[in-house]
């Protein structure tokens, strides 16, 4: 049987302290680690067909990983979905 055991490098990554979601910064630094750009500043991943860096992926990693540090309450990050609190309220 085929040993199907798959290193992640967010398994040796150290958790920073203000982490409050450890799994969506383990899975973000997955990705983030996957999309590091090469010596050409293009993204070698399949995904990204040598897109130059950063590519789409590696932004929203980026992101991801400051939201699970609590990212969104300390940089005051509100929801934009293009309507005023005022629609919003009319609608619900």
């Amino acid at each position: 049987m085929p040993d199907t055991t798959r290193f992640r490098s967010s398994q040796d990554a150290v958790l920073p302290d203000d982490v409050t979601d450890p799994l969506l910064w383990r899975a973000a630094y997955d990705v983030a680690a996957a999309h590091q750009p090469d010596a050409t500043g293009r993204c070698p991943s399949l995904l990204c067909a040598g897109r130059s860096a950063p590519c789409e992926p590696m932004v929203n990693a980026r992101r991801a990983m400051r939201l699970a540090r609590g990212g969104a309450r300390r940089a005051g990050f509100r929801e934009t979905t293009g309507r005023s609190g005022r629609d919003r309220r009319r609608a619900a």
